[in-house]
């Protein structure tokens, strides 16, 4: 039950983590895999089957756009990911989401307490 439970927090907010993390820097795939992962202590270790069709959805949203680097030497081509504005505005939205979220469930367990 916890580990299931676990799973649908981190469902409802991982596209809003993605989208804090690419308005953060311009990015690509692998390295927002990393980031979240030691971001959040391993709890956000994602698989790449998971992230990119978040990534799909925000692009297809107009939040992202995604463009081709050149790979230098060796270096493959990358795919990176950069916010628009349209992106940078949802990302306030979502803040503040999450801070009225945050602070309705801490009132209803401070309320319990009491």
């Amino acid at each position: 039950m916890e580990e299931r439970f676990l799973q649908q927090l981190k469902k409802g907010v991982l596209e809003m983590m993605v989208l804090e993390a690419i308005c953060r820097r311009e990015t690509y795939g692998y390295e927002l895999l990393t980031t979240l992962r030691e971001a959040t202590g391993g709890l956000f270790s994602l698989k790449e089957g998971t992230l990119y069709p978040i990534l799909y959805r925000l692009e297809d949203e107009g939040l992202i756009l995604s463009s081709w680097s050149q790979g230098a030497g060796r270096n493959a081509p990358k795919k990176m990911y950069a916010a628009t504005k349209k992106g940078l505005a949802q990302r306030l939205r979502h803040r503040q989401v999450w801070k009225e979220f945050l602070t309705a469930v801490d009132g209803f367990y401070r309320e319990e307490s009491e």
